[in-house]
């Protein structure tokens, strides 16, 4: 571990977290490595240990300045533990002088916790790739192997990539529009204590790409589009005069040359007006591509980037004491979800080092969130969908994935829950086991 006192700003998308982090919307990430064997605790503990000073921006601890908060690197070592009853618990206490990511094994699962405040998804999937490979490296004495796509050097990881690319933007626009949005949400039976609520569901990734292709689009515009289907089947005919919004966050490293660990995502909101749906899959997917096709393009991503990243170097708001900012980004936290339904992140596919793959069943993500997200990773021929949400039914995605098999496709079905196996018994090949984490019961 470093021994100098070392610190870094946060990056623009880490400095409203601490702030949004509460209740079921802890701000953690969860990744998961699943093996074709059982985990041993001594071997992942030994992995950790060489892996952590490769990525220096995640050992450290997370303090308040006058102005913003701020990281500081620590010399605590991490630990791995097994998984305790409830995922996604919290990662930051304020006062608490604690590491912001957690490793844990359950049966054949490593799991990294990530608090958002350090990376984003992809950059999060950086460490665990590296974990996992070490884990097997001395688990089946394996060659050494190299990620010459994710890290240039430790240097490279910790960059703040928003402070790199930044333009000097005209103001917080994309913010403000944000404000004005106003979206059907989900109301479902929440777990009194504001548990995260897991559900993971397995499909085949080339079926599910020829799919697409039949339907002459992506895999992102597709996975979008049925779950705006899915959405509208849990509607009521007075709800659909508010419009489902789904959020995509885009991986900003795609536009730009950076290999960061830290956050450098942009986000991009695809609005679609349920009395518009006329039964079929392809009205809304025609709509869904065509956001898509309008939002991801250079000039549009490099305009968004820019006005989010305007907000800490707007002057007004870097004079303003801490203790005020926290107030004021978790009232526009609050105001800004009222405009979207659901988050779906596409994390892609995940690719390892040839030798390794026979060691590995899939990939998986989670990320907490006050309503519902929907992440999407692909290692091999499986896709992988990881929702979470506060709530104790899952109406939306049960209709996602009864759609997907409509569509001829098997679904496996885990989850955290036990009460939802009678609601699977209706999606072909559900796995029996609730296999994510140890359930609380």
């Amino acid at each position: 571990m470093a021994s100098s006192s070392r610190w870094y700003k946060l990056d623009n998308a880490a400095k409203i977290v601490p702030s949004q982090a509460h209740g079921a919307d802890t701000r953690v990430f969860r990744l998961t490595a699943v093996l074709k064997e059982d985990v041993k605790k001594d071997i992942l503990e030994q992995a950790l240990i060489e892996v952590a000073p490769e990525f220096p921006i995640f050992n450290v601890v997370l303090k308040r300045g006058i102005f913003w908060y701020y990281l500081e690197d620590s010399e605590i070592i991490p630990k791995v533990s097994e998984e305790g009853e409830y995922p996604l618990e919290a990662l930051y206490y304020p006062g608490r002088r604690n590491l912001l990511y957690r490793v844990t094994y359950f049966r054949k699962r490593i799991n990294l916790e990530v608090f958002h405040v350090l990376s984003d998804g992809t950059g999060a999937f950086m460490f665990l790739k590296h974990l996992t490979a070490k884990y097997l490296e001395i688990r089946y004495s394996l060659p050494v192997t190299h990620f010459d796509d994710d890290i240039s050097s430790m240097q490279e990881n910790s960059d703040d990539a928003f402070d790199t690319y930044y333009e000097k933007s005209a103001g917080l626009e994309q913010l403000k529009n944000m404000e004005k949005l106003r979206a059907w949400q989900l109301n479902e039976e929440k777990d009194p204590n504001l548990r995260c609520h897991l559900l993971e569901g397995i499909i085949s990734a080339k079926k599910f790409r020829e799919k697409a292709k039949e339907y002459g689009t992506t895999v992102g515009v597709l996975c979008v589009a049925l779950y705006i289907e899915a959405a509208i089947k849990r509607m009521t005919v007075r709800q659909k005069k508010r419009p489902i919004v789904v959020s995509v966050p885009v991986n900003l490293r795609q536009f730009y040359n950076s290999f960061t660990a830290r956050n450098f995502f942009s986000v991009i909101n695809i609005p679609y007006d349920a009395t518009e749906y006329d039964g079929t899959l392809s009205s809304i997917i025609n709509r869904v591509r065509s956001e898509f096709e309008g939002q991801l393009s250079r000039e549009k991503i490099n305009e968004n980037m820019n006005s989010y990243a305007a907000l800490e170097h707007n002057i007004a708001v870097k004079m303003i004491p801490l203790t005020i900012k926290d107030i004021g980004i978790s009232l526009f936290s609050m105001i800004a979800g009222r405009g979207v339904t659901c988050t779906m992140s596409n994390l892609g596919r995940i690719e390892m080092p040839e030798g390794l793959e026979e060691y590995i069943d899939y990939f998986s993500a989670f990320m907490a969130a006050p309503s519902e997200q929907v992440c999407v990773s692909t290692f091999g021929d499986k896709m992988v969908f990881g929702e979470v949400s506060p709530y104790v039914t899952h109406g939306v995605m049960m209709n996602f994935f009864r759609a997907i098999t409509g569509m001829g496709m098997e679904v496996e079905i885990s989850t955290n829950d036990f009460d939802l196996r009678d609601e699977g018994d209706k999606n072909k090949g559900e796995k029996e086991e609730c296999n994510i984490a140890p359930s609380a019961e």
